[in-house]
């Protein structure tokens, strides 16, 4: 069985709509980030004190057929194109170990439902 990671930064006020997303289109557990991005824009400040917002990274390990869906998913419901507010990308997963077995048991009872 193939795998891969599954990564999502976005935005903090978009970590609870990521999340839905992503398990609406089939993802299981997720481990969440805190992250702070540097972008190309000028940051913005307040009384001298800089802004730079704060972001959520989101690892995902699904199997790999599984992780375009939900690639796909949050790319169309968060409107990534659209907006500079995350950015979703996949990593071929070769070794893994310590995944839940009930993970592996819902992937193969897909695999033999695309068959």
């Amino acid at each position: 069985m193939r795998f891969a990671v599954l990564i999502a930064m976005v935005a903090d006020d978009l970590e609870d709509k990521a999340i839905d997303v992503a398990r609406r289109a089939g993802a299981g557990g997720v481990t969440i980030l805190d992250a702070r991005g540097i972008g190309g824009d000028t940051k913005k400040t307040f009384f001298g004190l800089t802004y730079e917002g704060s972001q959520s990274v989101l690892v995902f390990v699904l199997e790999r057929k599984l992780s375009l869906t939900v690639m796909k998913a949050l790319s169309t419901e968060l409107e990534l194109a659209n907006h500079s507010k995350g950015v979703v990308f996949t990593i071929p997963l070769e070794h893994i170990a310590g995944i839940d077995t009930r993970q592996l048991d819902r992937f193969q009872e897909s695999m033999k439902d695309d068959i």
